[in-house]
């Protein structure tokens, strides 16, 4: 095996969500992969921050204001990259929220909220992206999922009803688009560090769980994510479809 089938160069890879946490750290990755990269987030002021860090790191940037719960914004984001001659080999649907309650005292509307930001937005983006990854001979989409796309915990239920979507939303991307030489995986992440798990980090009965009920013994953070990002993102991984690959320090290896 060689290490040019990791070599990303040449491809362009969409990231949403990529203003901070995972979803840059996964970008900045399949950067140094040698891919062009396009941050999107919905927050315009952290993303123009974000994307100004990157070029000045050397990486070829593009960037995209999205709200990728929105059809119409989703449509005009890709538009756009059609009218700039970016063609977009590399999509990973990272863009996600969290809002925790008991299920009993839930609101719809949040409930709603997290399904669209965390599920039916992989949906749009990835339609999109699959159009003209069927026009242009192929591509790559990799789904962040959770834990959670297999397992429940209080207080979680429509993020996990939203990973568990995913999980089965990439099986579905593959019954249809596989065909198109579209390879759609997902990652499903462990606890890792980040702005969303901080209160949970700071909590030392959490956080004592969190390292007791890993086997690695300790939390993850978003660089770990890259490596198995750049692998369903390249050559490497051309006959791998419909998967869901944890990267969680075997969490779901043991009971």
């Amino acid at each position: 095996m060689t290490t040019k089938m990791f070599d990303l160069t040449g491809k362009t890879a969409l990231v949403t969500g990529s203003a901070r946490g995972i979803g840059n750290a996964i970008a900045r990755g399949l950067g140094d992969a040698g891919a062009a990269i396009i941050l999107s987030d919905i927050n315009a002021e952290g993303l123009g921050k974000a994307a100004a860090e990157a070029r000045k790191d050397g990486y070829t940037v593009h960037e995209a204001v999205l709200d990728v719960t929105d059809e119409e914004s989703v449509a005009a984001a890709f538009a756009k990259f059609d009218e700039q001659g970016l063609h977009v080999d590399i999509l990973v649907n990272n863009a996600g929220i969290q809002i925790r309650g008991p299920l009993l005292d839930f609101p719809a509307g949040d409930f709603r909220k997290v399904i669209d930001t965390n599920l039916t937005s992989a949906f749009l983006v990835g339609r999109e992206a699959a159009r003209r990854m069927v026009k242009n001979g192929g591509g790559k989409i990799v789904n962040i999922g959770s834990l959670t796309s297999e397992q429940a915990r209080v207080t979680t239920a429509p993020y996990t009803a939203a990973k568990g979507g995913i999980r089965l939303l990439t099986k579905a991307m593959t019954a249809e688009w596989a065909e198109h030489n579209i390879q759609i995986n997902a990652i499903g992440p462990g606890y890792l560090i980040t702005d969303m798990t901080k209160p949970l980090v700071e909590d030392e009965k959490f956080d004592s769980w969190v390292k007791q009920r890993t086997p690695a013994r300790k939390w993850g953070v978003p660089a770990d994510l890259v490596g198995t990002a750049v692998f369903l993102s390249s050559d490497a991984s051309s006959f791998v479809n419909g998967q869901l690959i944890f990267v969680d320090g075997g969490i779901m290896a043991v009971y």
